[in-house]
């Protein structure tokens, strides 16, 4: 299925005149609640260690909760002054931090259902760490690394890996039409050699740009330069003009499987969990094959109990988890909010959770504190409910919806007038 018309690119060629302030682990943000802790996790992957580890570092130096985020990493909020050096002791204890100064670069999302794509993303994670010439991209820069099934290829990355049949990939250029072939073996390094084109072209540029969507139109990248590129470096490359990109939903909660193992996909509520909650998982996870978080802030469990001892369904239940199709909270999504963003209007958290049960449709509702809209779904339409000093504002593909006092009807009719039967139902 191709990738569906409305999960189209919304970002524009801009001038930059400050550097990239995207938080990380080392470099905190300075939030209403507190600060800040953005841990990147490459492809999404943890042990169950080192996922207790993180529980650990929110009980200690946070407010007892992490957050999942649109690039598969963790959040912990409400840190303290003074934690810094204290938190970077835990996480690099725990294999989560990188080299100096190449912290904030490892943006590597990939297929979270696949075994195949590890290799890669530890290959092209380790090249990252050890060249010193790509800590200069900006921390929102993105490698997506795809098994061939189009999940992750669809986040609109700057340099997607597609696996294809027969040991070769596709690397792609940003939202480019054709891509370059090369072998599966090469594709890390390929991918690598792409982020160190764009800098180069962003250097030339001149406009400090942090994406390959923001390279002015004299200056975008060029699959020949490219191909040119990957092949003075001993890689064997060849051009592909078009290609026919394969778009697959993400995973949702399924439910309980046939069998006494198998993989589960968790749904934390708006993307957040207590401590306690995350240990479940943590434990969970290791009487199974870790943990990969997703880009679309839920959790797999590749090969977790499903009865018997240990019945992971039923722990993370329990715990406030979903693991079932068909719950409300797979079509609800929202920004921070108050009180931990000074721009947000209102606590578009709380007010989700007061209208979940009641606001039913096939379309994702996101909500929104301000007109930032952070956080906010790809690869599908979604209701855009826009917190503003009079209320919500309700919009689908840009276009206002009128409405009156009672939201939660609101909400009902315009996820179910505006669906679009072709586009998957996904967030």
């Amino acid at each position: 299925m191709p990738q569906p018309p409305s999960a189209v690119s919304r970002d524009e060629p801009v001038i930059r005149d400050r550097d990239d302030a995207c938080p990380g682990a080392l470099r905190l943000h300075a939030a209403d609640d507190g600060h800040l802790a953005r841990v990147r996790i490459p492809g999404g992957a943890l042990t169950a260690h080192q996922a207790s580890l993180l529980a650990s570092a929110a009980d200690r130096f946070g407010d007892g909760h992490l957050e999942l985020t649109s690039r598969g990493n963790v959040q912990l909020r409400g840190l303290a002054d003074g934690c810094g050096a204290g938190l970077a002791a835990l996480l690099d204890a725990a294999g989560l931090l990188p080299a100096p100064g190449h912290e904030r670069v490892r943006n590597i999302v990939a297929t979270p259902t696949s075994q195949d794509v590890l290799p890669w993303v530890r290959e092209l994670d380790r090249l990252l760490c050890a060249n010193a010439r790509v800590t200069a991209l900006s921390g929102r820069f993105l490698f997506a690394l795809d098994d061939g099934r189009g999940d992750v290829a669809a986040l609109e990355p700057d340099v997607t890996v597609l696996g294809r049949p027969g040991g070769r990939a596709l690397v792609r250029l940003g939202a480019a039409a054709g891509a370059v072939a090369v072998a599966a073996q090469d594709a890390p390094r390929a991918a690598l050699l792409a982020a160190e084109y764009f800098l180069d072209a962003a250097d030339a540029a001149g406009t400090r740009a942090w994406r390959l969507a923001e390279l002015p139109a004299g200056h975008a990248l060029d699959d020949a330069e490219f191909t040119a590129r990957l092949t003075a470096a001993g890689i064997d490359a060849a051009r592909t003009p078009e290609v026919a990109w394969p778009y697959t939903a993400p995973p949702r909660p399924w439910g309980r499987g046939p069998g006494p193992r198998g993989d589960l996909c968790v749904l934390p509520p708006l993307g957040r969990m207590t401590t306690g909650q995350w240990r479940v998982l943590a434990e969970v996870a290791g009487h199974g094959d870790g943990l990969r978080i997703t880009p679309w802030r839920t959790i797999v469990l590749p090969d977790a109990p499903l009865r018997g001892p240990v019945d992971g369904p039923a722990l993370l239940e329990e715990a406030g988890l979903v693991v079932s199709a068909g719950n409300p909270w797979q079509s609800v999504t929202a920004c921070t909010g108050r009180p931990g963003c000074a721009k947000s209007l209102a606590d578009v958290r709380a007010d989700a959770r007061a209208l979940v049960d009641r606001a039913r449709g096939p379309l994702p509702v996101h909500w929104s504190g301000c007109e930032r809209r952070c956080g906010h779904p790809r690869g599908t339409q979604w209701v855009d409910a826009l917190a503003t000093e009079d209320g919500y504002r309700l919009s689908v593909d840009g276009r206002t919806l009128p409405h009156g006092p009672d939201l939660a009807a609101a909400l009902t009719a315009a996820r179910e007038t505006t669906a679009s039967p072709q586009s998957p139902k996904t967030q």
